[in-house]
């Protein structure tokens, strides 16, 4: 008994200091509760999603093709007397480039012009005997096996003829070989032979001439946009000439500039790569400027004539996480709700949205670390920002 009357004293004084120090809790955190229930609400600057007319485009990797080039190469085998071109210059079709040994091929037709002019007599021959053999056969002096042979040797003199016209058609032509032309307008590579070298269709090429003016550029399209741009097609119910007007084709240079000239489409491939999923487009540019270069690689981009009106935000209010691009929303009641969009081209300062905002809808900008979904907050609008 004695021991339990010595403890009751202790648990008093144990119990009076805990409601003490919970006195004392109270006391300090009571303030900061009601500091923070009027604490007022953090200001942000927000901005309307706005409406604004937009020509769709989409941009792919292209790659210049000359629309004319080839490898310049002898037809005739022989000496190399003259080299009429230089490196790079540019060139008209028919100019002359080079000159090959001229003198055997000139021998070569004479000697072919002889045996025309044999095979002519031997036809004579032939003929006149013909005709004294059909007279004496219809006298009866002869049989009529040698009639058939003199027919017989006509007709092989007339072959004979033939075949030495055509061989001297065939001399002239290797004569005519021996002058080298430009095949077409455009522009020579590095001249690949020199004066004395001997040279024939089985050599390295002469030079290269390529056509830079017009030009193509080449880019591929997936399935998935090739489609859509069938079905704008098939809506505008266009004639074929139309169609392609309805995109206008542009050309960003390897150093970032944009030709000023756009082309025109000119030719889509019918079938889609089965290995790649894409198919092959083709545009068309003047490039009187010989900016784009065969066998370059450009940046191609297709720009709706047509303007469409698209959702448009400034790209300061955009924020991403794992599932995607969001938005911070202020709703009528002042209120932050976090807003899942799908995101199109890059407009300016801006970009599209193509789904998940409606137009007017009101977004932060600026202050989007102090906020959270479901607070409250003080909209500024953001061209007021300052005021």
């Amino acid at each position: 008994m004695t021991r339990i009357k010595q403890t009751q004293p202790a648990l008093r004084s144990v119990t009076r200091r805990i409601l003490a120090v919970s006195t004392a809790i109270a006391l300090c955190t009571a303030p900061m509760a009601i500091a923070q229930e009027t604490a007022p609400a953090p200001k942000v600057s927000v901005m309307a999603a706005v409406t604004k007319p937009i020509r769709n485009s989409e941009s792919f990797i292209g790659r210049g093709e000359a629309k004319d080039k080839v490898d310049v190469i002898a037809r005739v085998s022989g000496y190399l007397e003259e080299v009429l071109v230089e490196d790079g210059a540019e060139v008209q079709a028919g100019d002359l480039l080079f000159r090959i040994e001229r003198s055997a091929y000139e021998a070569t037709l004479e000697a072919r012009r002889a045996d025309l002019d044999k095979a002519e007599a031997n036809l004579q021959l032939a003929s006149v005997d013909l005709a004294r053999k059909q007279e004496l056969f219809t006298r009866g002096a002869v049989p009529e096996a040698e009639r058939d042979t003199a027919l017989a040797n006509e007709k092989v003199s007339e072959a004979q003829v033939r075949a030495a016209k055509a061989a001297i058609q065939q001399a002239e032509l290797d004569l005519s070989y021996t002058e080298v032309f430009a095949p077409f307008a455009g522009r020579v590579g590095r001249v690949a032979v020199s004066v004395g070298d001997v040279v024939g269709p089985t050599s390295k090429p002469l030079v290269n001439v390529v056509r830079e003016a017009p030009i193509y550029v080449s880019f591929a399209l997936n399935e998935k946009q090739f489609v859509s741009i069938l079905q704008k097609i098939e809506g505008a119910e266009v004639t074929e000439e139309q169609e392609r007007e309805l995109f206008e084709v542009f050309v960003i240079l390897p150093n970032g500039t944009e030709l000023e000239k756009r082309g025109k489409f000119a030719f889509a491939d019918n079938r889609i790569d089965p290995n790649t999923g894409a198919i092959t487009l083709r545009a068309e540019f003047e490039n009187t400027s010989r900016l784009i270069v065969d066998g370059s690689f450009l940046t191609v981009g297709l720009e709706a004539q047509k303007a469409e009106d698209r959702i448009v935000i400034s790209q300061a209010a955009m924020q991403r996480d794992q599932q995607g691009p969001f938005v911070l929303v202020v709703d009528d009641q002042q209120l932050v709700e976090q807003r899942y969009i799908e995101t199109g081209d890059v407009v300016g300062t801006g970009i599209i949205v193509l789904d998940g905002l409606e137009a007017g809808e009101t977004v932060v900008v600026e202050g989007l670390q102090r906020i959270r979904p479901g607070a409250k907050v003080d909209p500024v609008l953001a061209n007021q920002a300052g005021e």
